[in-house]
């Protein structure tokens, strides 16, 4: 039997799908969502699925805010689909998302840590 928690699926954070996201674009350059996606569930170290009723959203929002630009394409399948790229606004605002979360990251993970005083 797996150790606790090896197989349980991975809920994402509110607010860490847009960073996600973003990172995914910077690393990968333009992809659509099923490349978004299926790297996103390629790199999670466990069980995970990005529904792609909650990533559609996600990716109108970036689009919104002038984070990402979408295109449409033509596939490696030779179907059409939009192709999502980073805008420097985002690429701004993805190093200012990052920071952020390495703040709450660590005090959450100082909160977990501590032995109680």
């Amino acid at each position: 039997m797996p150790p606790s928690g090896e197989n349980e699926r991975i809920d994402l954070l509110p607010g860490t799908l847009e960073l996600i996201v973003l990172r995914t674009l910077t690393m990968m350059g333009p992809q659509h969502a099923y490349g978004i996606a299926a790297r996103v569930e390629q790199v999670a170290p466990g069980p995970f699925r990005l529904n792609q009723g909650t990533l559609y959203p996600a990716l109108v929002r970036l689009e919104q805010k002038g984070w990402i630009k979408g295109k449409w394409q033509t596939t490696e399948s030779n179907r059409e689909a939009r192709y999502y790229a980073i805008t420097k606004s985002g690429t701004a605002a993805l190093a200012d998302q990052m920071e952020r979360w390495a703040r709450s990251a660590a005090l959450v993970n100082t909160l977990l840590t501590s032995e109680g005083e």
